[in-house]
């Protein structure tokens, strides 16, 4: 069960091991939301709309349902376990610009809430915490 930190609500700053993970489109066009966050601040790289670049990780968000997203989001929990000297930052990825709800998007990260350096926002963690 998740018994530690949330994202916070607002990243202005990472420490050296940690990644800021937020939602982007497949053209990697981060023009707003998180994603323009991630190009100012840490290093998202224009154009790049999947995976890890500077320091944080894209998960694409804008091109279809829940089922078409959830192949990314396994990716990236994927890669998190193989880089568990990192600690991922998940924001709420797909519930701004992308239309989806916590409720929605919450379940494609199930399989992370035992994963120590996978930083869920807190309202993913109500729903998964659910009975």
């Amino acid at each position: 069960m998740y018994n530690r930190e949330f994202t916070p609500a607002w990243i202005k700053e990472l420490k050296e091991n940690e990644v800021f993970v937020f939602g982007s489109n497949l053209r990697g066009a981060h023009g707003g939301g998180a994603a323009r966050v991630a190009v100012e601040c840490f290093g998202a790289v224009w154009g790049q709309g999947v995976g890890m670049q500077g320091q944080c990780y894209a998960i694409p968000t804008m091109h279809g349902g829940v089922d078409v997203i959830k192949p990314y989001v396994d990716e990236f929990i994927a890669f998190a376990r193989e880089h568990r000297e990192m600690k991922f930052l998940v924001t709420p990825i797909g519930c701004g610009i992308a239309g989806f709800t916590v409720e929605e998007m919450a379940p494609l990260f199930a399989d992370a809430i035992d994963d120590e350096n996978i930083i869920l926002p807190e309202g993913f963690v109500k729903v998964l915490s659910r009975p």
